[in-house]
């Protein structure tokens, strides 16, 4: 398998200068030694030199050098021919082997540059016996150790390249992985923020307005017979309406529900059975059992809300004439029960959630009781009332805290 050709960065771009001023700083060597010893044949040599220094620095210049095999081999090749020129004239040239170690194992392919590394060192070794007139194992050290020092390190550098590619990868896929789990986290948060809205415009803005509706009928059907009668829905739909009005800016103010400022959740929910009982054909009435304690404000917009829309359930569906609202302390949990005598209903049947005709009610109740850990259970049969009881953990984990804000 073929190791791709690294991109160059400021260090690899170094090292390059660096193999490039060694090649052409053992040709000059190699010339200027000639010309020194004032030999007969310095001219050829000089020219050798000048000949393999011009051919490899054209190398650098061509644009396929580094992307295409070939080209690299031709090139290799070309400087290889004139260096066998120059190590035929000059014993000095021996030395240029040991860049193109460098370059052949760098630019061929692995089976190729090993090959072309063994060819240079046995061209290296047989030049310089030549010279010498003479062999020894000795002189076959020099060569032999450059090459193999050459190989070492060309592989130990790819092999540190690729594992620095495989990281790169990895950074890349973490980084794209971290980017896809933000979104996935913010879809979900907006998710959650919907259903959150939804539930408390279920549970005050639109039972507000469906209590509103109600009256405003009453005092539709009391007129013109009953106007005293009629004045006093009309008095309880204003009312209605400035309530609402108060969720509404709530809303805008994200703060906690008017409903529980300054009170306790037992005489809230107390004012709500007192103003449903004074605003409808029900009687509505509140009995607290066990010791209160303090609960998170989580906990109690969740038993409010649940309160709040139980009973509006029970104005709208279930004909019922009287309810019971009990709060319960319990040590291991808080209990909030609703009980009616309307006409129930079977809780198996009920219909899917519809934008025209409602139906929201119960999945947003077992939603909040879900986010804090709670259950809620309905009791109901045709004919014999319902029955709805909502417990909650004394204590709210961290983690439901901000689903549970109002």
């Amino acid at each position: 398998m073929n190791t791709p050709a690294p991109t160059l960065t400021p260090t690899t771009r170094a090292l390059a200068w660096c193999l490039h001023l060694l090649i052409i700083g053992l040709l000059v060597l190699a010339a200027g030694r000639a010309l020194a010893d004032s030999r007969a044949d310095a001219g050829k040599i000089v020219a050798a030199a000048a000949a393999c220094a011009a051919v490899y620095a054209a190398g650098p210049l061509l644009p396929h050098i580094r992307s295409s095999r070939p080209a690299a081999a031709w090139w290799l090749a070309s400087v290889g021919a004139v260096w066998l020129v120059l190590l035929a004239l000059s014993a000095a040239a021996v030395w240029v082997a040991f860049p193109l170690y460098f370059l052949q194992l760098h630019l061929l392919p692995r089976r190729a540059g090993l090959a072309a590394v063994a060819a240079t060192t046995a061209a290296a070794i047989a030049g310089f016996a030549a010279h010498q007139h003479s062999f020894s194992p000795a002189m076959a050290i020099g060569p032999a150790l450059g090459a193999a020092v050459a190989t070492a390190v060309v592989r130990g550098y790819q092999a540190l390249y690729r594992e620095s590619e495989q990281r790169r990868h990895l950074i890349e896929e973490l980084t794209a992985t971290r980017a896809d789990l933000a979104r996935a986290q913010h879809t979900a948060g907006v998710l959650a923020e919907r259903e959150r809205l939804a539930r408390e415009i279920h549970d005050t803005l639109a039972q507000g307005l469906s209590s509103i509706q109600l009256l405003l009928r009453a005092a539709e059907r009391a007129l013109p017979g009953r106007p005293e009668a009629a004045a006093q829905h009309v008095g309880q739909a204003r009312q209605a309406a400035v309530d609402s009005l108060a969720e509404a800016r709530r809303f805008v103010a994200a703060l906690t529900p008017p409903t529980l400022e300054g009170t306790t959740l037992a005489a809230a929910l107390e004012r709500l059975c007192t103003t449903t009982s004074s605003r409808h054909r029900l009687t509505a009435s509140f009995h607290l059992t066990g010791d209160p304690v303090p609960l998170p404000t989580a906990h109690e917009v969740a038993l409010l809300r649940i309160a709040q829309s139980a009973l509006a359930n029970t104005v709208r569906h279930s004909r019922a004439t009287t309810a019971e609202i009990t709060l319960s302390y319990l040590g291991d949990h808080i209990a909030l029960d609703v009980v009616d005598n309307g006409r129930g209903f079977a809780p198996a049947e009920l219909p899917a959630p519809d934008p025209e005709s409602g139906g929201f009610g119960l999945p947003a109740m077992r939603a909040r009781m879900r986010a804090l850990g709670g259950t809620l259970t309905i009791e109901s049969a045709p004919g014999h009332g319902t029955a709805l009881a909502a417990q909650l953990p004394p204590a709210l984990p961290a983690e439901s805290q901000p689903e549970a804000r109002p």
